[in-house]
């Protein structure tokens, strides 16, 4: 159960949070984002996790790809599929079908710089959370 708490406040945070960031960058978000936000930052954190002791700038890069690969799924179900057009890069070089970029590749290695650390440190104070409730019980 520590687990799935562990795994629910991540979620929570990375909803929150890249709601946030979208706000702050474009004035506005999307429901779909917030959902993305969360799976994205669950995503880092656990690649964080599996890419301990890695460097920096491997952890950044590996998980640049994995948040542009689900850019690119959500994008095509809800822009393409559902027609929300929530976002489209298509005016962007070097586009995929409007949905990813290099220039929103770039941003996200630079958001993961700073996003994976602080999953580093959330795992610890998450960890010594339940930790300490285990031991109270």
């Amino acid at each position: 159960m520590p687990r799935l708490k562990e795994m629910m406040s991540v979620y929570t945070i990375g909803m929150l949070g890249y709601s946030m960031i979208e706000i702050l960058w474009r004035g506005f978000t999307h429901w779909t984002m917030g959902l993305l936000g969360g799976i994205g930052f669950l995503t880092l954190y656990i690649t964080e996790w599996l890419l301990k002791g890695k460097c920096l700038l491997r952890r950044a890069a590996t998980g640049c790809m994995l948040l542009t690969c689900l850019e690119f799924l959500t994008g095509c179900i809800v822009n393409k599929i559902f027609h929300m057009d929530v976002w489209d890069y298509s005016e962007q070089d070097g586009n995929i079908m409007g949905q990813i970029c290099p220039l929103y590749m770039l941003l996200w290695f630079l958001l993961c710089c700073f996003v994976m650390p602080f999953g580093k440190l959330l795992r610890k104070r998450i960890g010594y959370i339940f930790v300490s409730r285990q031991i109270e019980l």
